[in-house]
C-alpha cells in the first residue's frame, strides 16, 4: 500500500513529505499545562502509534516544545529509535513556544530542542504562536541563523496571519531562505483560512498549510452525534457550544455526509474528513491527526489511500459551508 502514496515537497524545499503527518502533542506525558489535555500514554503504547504510523506510510511528525515541556519531543525520538530509526530516516517537525520571550531566546534554545529530539536532526522548525514579545521580523531573523548554522533545515509558523506570513516569508527571503510552512486549525468544520487570505497567501507564495485539528476534534466523524454519552469523557470541550445540543444539531448534516460517504468508499468518518482536507485544495494542505491509540493511527494512514471523486467533495464543500 505505502507506495500508492504520492509525496508532497513541504513548500519550496527538497523535504518530500506525505499528505498526512502524526501530530504528536498527545505524547505529553500531562508534563505541564498544555500537556494536561491529553491522558498519560504509556511509552509502549505511544510506541505503537508511532511504528503503526510508519508502517502505514506516514514519514514526518509534528510536536513542540510546548507539549510537556519537552516531553512529547523526548519520547518521540526515543520511540523512533527503539523502532530502528535513524537520523534522516523520518522527518521531525518541532515549535518554539514565543510566549513572554524575545526572538534572542530561539538561539538560546535550540540546544534543548536539539537534546530533546536527540541523534534526530530538526527538519523543520517553527514559531508555535504570533504573540511573542519579538516581532516576527525580528523572530524571522532568528530563524534564518539557524539555517546559515545548519542546526535546522527549514523554517516554518504556525497560527500566522496571511498579513504577518507574508511579512515572514519576506524576512526569510532576504537571506535566501523560504518560508516553507504555516501551521492553522483547518477542517470541514473550521474552514476561516479560505476566506481570511491565509490558503490564498499561501498558494501565492508556495507555502504549505499544516492543518491541526483536522477532524475538528472529533465533532466532525459524527461520533456524538450518535452517542452522546461520549461527551462525558472528553474534559474540558463538552463545556464549548459545538458539543452543546444546540452547536451539535448545526454540524449534523456536515457529519451525516461524511458518514454517508464513508459507507460509498468502505471508509472510516475521519478517513473521509482527511481525505477531502489534503485533497480539496491541491498540494497545498497537508494534516496532522493525533493519535491516542494504534486503531487511530491505523485510520489516519488509511486516509492515504483512496481518493473522494471530484464530485464527492464538492458535496463535502457545499455542505460544510453551510455550518457557522
Amino acid at each position: 500500500m505505502e507506495n500508492q502514496i504520492r509525496l508532497r515537497n513541504l513548500g519550496k524545499s527538497e523535504i518530500r513529505i506525505t499528505p498526512i503527518g502524526l501530530g504528536c502533542w498527545q505524547f505529553s506525558k500531562q508534563g505541564n499545562m498544555a500537556g494536561k489535555f491529553w491522558p498519560s500514554l504509556e511509552d509502549g503504547l505511544i510506541r505503537d502509534v508511532v511504528r503503526i504510523s510508519l508502517e502505514g506510510g506516514i514519514n514526518w511528525f509534528d510536536t513542540a516544545e510546548i507539549y510537556g515541556n519537552g516531553a512529547s519531543e523526548r519520547v518521540l525520538a526515543k520511540s523512533l529509535a527503539a523502532l530502528g530509526k535513524k537520523p534522516g530516516e523520518v522527518i521531525i517537525a518541532t515549535k518554539w513556544w514565543p510566549i513572554f520571550r524575545t526572538a534572542s531566546n530561539i538561539g538560546k534554545t535550540i540546544g534543548e530542542r536539539l537534546e530533546a529530539l536527540s541523534p534526530f536532526p530538526i527538519d523543520l522548525y517553527q514559531v508555535h504562536q504570533p504573540w511573542g514579545f519579538s516581532s516576527e521580523i525580528a523572530e524571522m531573523d532568528a530563524m534564518a541563523e539557524l539555517v546559515r548554522a545548519k542546526k535546522i533545515g527549514h523554517v516554518g509558523v504556525s497560527n500566522f496571519s496571511a498579513k504577518k506570513m507574508r511579512s515572514a516569508w519576506k524576512t526569510l527571503q532576504k537571506s535566501g531562505i523560504n518560508l516553507v510552512s504555516n501551521q492553522v486549525q483547518y477542517s470541514l468544520l473550521q474552514r476561516e483560512i479560505e476566506t481570511n487570505g491565509v490558503l490564498e497567501t499561501a498558494k501565492e507564495l508556495g507555502i504549505t498549510i499544516i492543518a491541526f485539528s483536522p477532524l475538528a476534534q472529533g465533532l466532525v466523524t459524527g461520533k456524538f452525534h450518535d452517542n452522546p454519552e461520549l461527551l462525558k469523557n472528553i474534559g474540558f470541550r463538552s463545556h464549548t457550544s459545538r458539543f452543546k445540543p444546540k452547536g451539535l444539531e448545526k454540524s449534523r448534516p456536515v457529519a451525516a455526509l461524511v458518514q454517508k460517504l464513508a459507507v460509498k468508499y468502505d471508509a472510516t468518518p475521519s478517513q473521509v474528513a482527511l481525505n477531502w482536507l489534503i485533497n480539496f485544495s491541491g498540494d497545498t494542505v497537508v494534516a496532522i491527526p493525533g493519535a491516542t491509540k494504534a486503531s487511530h493511527a491505523s485510520e489516519n494512514t488509511g486516509a492515504m489511500k483512496f481518493s473522494l471523486s471530484a464530485e464527492d467533495m464538492l458535496l463535502l464543500d457545499d455542505v460544510s459551508k453551510g455550518y457557522k
